[in-house]
């Protein structure tokens, strides 16, 4: 069964096409505009590729879905209601969807939402302290992410995942972290929406509640001009004048691995104690300073990583632990189309 997988980023459109041994056949990733259509990127990739069932990546799925789900009318409906939490990252994944249904409507397709992996955080951890009235809660996100590296780095340590605590660290452009209790996510940064927690590109961030509305009083911002600054005028942007962390120094880069080694910290109390420290996501994979001077600031929990493996990461997964060290740091390269693939085929089976 070939899957051709869709994940619509905030300013990107990456395809591919998985074989049953979960090999990328072809991919590609193209830039779009906001708001532009990705049909015609999506028909170029379908002229030379045959595929029998298609997985897309939904970053929230609200209090909806916990499941990948086989796609039907009602489910671009219930995502236009949950616009408004993932703003950067909905739209395009329900243009995908509507772009797909469009050109190939016999082909069967399955949503996974990278809100699902959360659905075990008991209720001390995502519930925010606001009148009830409200409805909000944390959600969390990168569990596609979240569920591959689990279950990868329990592959690389020989151990099965229900024997490991772990904190799993996705770094990119969106950033957060996972406290992973046995294979179930526990904790994480991100909350009802893909604001809170680490320093991000584009976005702040957690922030004090009250600063927002005194700028909002100040400057005399609407809420949706706020909600623009927050995601795409802020983070490292805001920071730095960049959101590439490649060009970041200084201040910025002090603010970022500050944030980031704390709320490291936290989800390791929210394990009782952490056995794996796990890098994954652009960032994660590919940047050995933020590793390095990351795990430097996080002696006391007897994390320690060798230099020199540190340094030679490559494109495999790989353990760069220091031989003395308690806890074992690993890096693993991020494999959402997998997840998303195996759960397409799984849906498609039963059905």
């Amino acid at each position: 069964m070939r899957v051709l997988v869709v994940n619509a980023g905030s300013s990107s459109l990456k395809l591919s096409v998985l074989d049953d041994d979960d090999h990328v056949l072809h991919a590609v990733n193209e830039h779009l505009e906001r708001g532009e259509d990705p049909g015609p990127v999506i028909q170029r990739f379908l002229n030379s590729q045959s595929v029998d069932v298609a997985g897309h990546r939904v970053v929230h799925g609200g209090d909806h879905y916990r499941n990948p789900v086989v796609i039907g009318d009602d489910l671009i409906s219930n995502l236009d209601h949950l616009i408004s939490l993932a703003p950067l990252h909905n739209p395009p994944a329900v243009r995908a969807i509507e772009a797909l249904q469009r050109l190939r409507p016999e082909l069967p397709a399955v949503a996974c939402f990278d809100t699902a992996f959360h659905a075990t955080i008991p209720p001390e951890a995502y519930t925010y302290a606001v009148p009830a009235d409200w409805g909000v809660r944390r959600f969390g996100f990168h569990g596609l992410s979240y569920e591959w590296a689990s279950n990868r780095a329990a592959e690389l340590l020989g151990r099965a995942v229900e024997s490991l605590r772990m904190v799993a660290c996705h770094l990119g452009a969106g950033a957060s972290l996972c406290a992973i209790d046995r294979g179930k996510s526990v904790d994480t940064t991100m909350g009802y929406t893909p604001l809170e927690g680490l320093v991000m590109a584009t976005r702040s961030g957690s922030i004090d509640p009250g600063a927002v509305l005194e700028a909002q009083r100040r400057l005399g911002l609407s809420a949706s001009e706020t909600e623009e600054i927050l995601n795409r005028r802020s983070g490292l942007l805001a920071l730095a004048g960049t959101p590439d962390m490649r060009e970041v120094e200084g201040l910025a880069l002090g603010v970022y691995l500050h944030r980031l080694r704390a709320l490291i910290a936290a989800m390791a109390a929210a394990l009782n104690g952490v056995d794996v420290l796990v890098f994954t996501g652009g960032v994660g994979e590919r940047s050995a300073i933020i590793r390095e001077q990351t795990c430097a600031g996080l002696t006391f929990l007897d994390v320690a990583i060798d230099g020199a493996a540190n340094s030679a990461v490559g494109d495999d997964d790989v353990d760069i632990s220091a031989s003395e060290s308690a806890v074992r740091t690993l890096v693993v390269h991020a494999r959402e189309d997998v997840i998303i693939a195996r759960a397409a085929r799984r849906l498609v089976d039963l059905g």
